[in-house]
């Protein structure tokens, strides 16, 4: 038997300003071609004649985490005194790859960071600082080693994510300080932490595959069970999606 064809997975990367560095951790990487995908590492240019070439040969979208802040003028706020340093090169490069995944019915999986700008696509808001703006928070900002599971997470009944979990809760990873405030279009919350804070997302909407997550996956995938539910579903729905595009190409030539 043939071995099954293996989607490419567009994961945006991140910007070093220290060195004009793109980056990105190997574990994105590493967690996608396990489970069955090429990735395919998109750099931070923020024009749309580029991610429309780059992305017409992308089977699915990773938004992976980062050590910025989505800029809050993008929702409509002003920069709490705890925002972090925002990078505008990552956060336009990442709305534009999601207006291409919206239009053209693309899976997505979006992690941390990625579920934040994901949200703020859809045109909802962050909590711009946990610690300072929610005092009753538990902690979201665990440390080394960052592959612990530091806190659980309560998942909705009936969601795409509690079929993959196989369970109502489940322990996971903590590092981010910003969160979801008020949900964007066509996203329902389907997890939260103790404290109630947003910590996983999915589109309701039947025909497409988009799911977020606030926790860190691609650092536990070798021996977390949920880890490797979530990137073995994104992967299946990349391959299907892939299959998809090559039908309708060929309709398009034999008509």
């Amino acid at each position: 038997m043939a071995p099954k064809q293996r989607p490419r997975i567009g994961i945006t990367m991140r910007l070093e300003l220290e060195t004009e560095r793109f980056y990105l951790a190997r574990h994105y990487s590493e967690a996608v071609e396990a489970a069955g995908g090429a990735p395919v590492h998109l750099s931070l240019i923020p024009k749309p004649d580029y991610i429309s070439a780059v992305m017409a040969g992308i089977d699915g979208l990773l938004l992976p985490g980062s050590d910025s802040d989505v800029d809050p003028l993008r929702y409509g706020q002003e920069p709490h005194r705890h925002l972090g340093h925002v990078v505008p090169e990552k956060d336009e490069t990442d709305l534009l790859t999601l207006e291409h995944a919206e239009r053209q019915g693309m899976p997505v999986f979006a992690i941390c960071f990625g579920l934040q700008s994901l949200n703020v696509s859809r045109g909802g808001s962050l909590i711009q600082d946990i610690g300072s703006q929610m005092p009753n928070a538990i902690k979201h900002e665990q440390g080394a080693p960052r592959d612990r599971h530091s806190h659980h997470v309560r998942i909705l009944d009936g969601s795409m994510l509690r079929q993959l979990a196989d369970a109502d809760s489940v322990a996971v990873n903590s590092h981010h300080h910003q969160a979801i405030e008020t949900l964007g279009r066509e996203l329902v919350a389907t997890a939260w932490a103790s404290d109630g804070l947003v910590e996983a997302v999915e589109d309701p909407r039947s025909d497409r595959f988009v799911l977020g997550v606030q926790w860190h996956p691609e650092l536990a995938w070798e021996r977390d069970r949920v880890s490797q539910a979530l990137f073995g579903r994104f992967i299946e729905e990349a391959r299907n999606y892939s299959s998809r595009s090559a039908a309708r190409r060929e309709d398009i030539v034999n008509a």
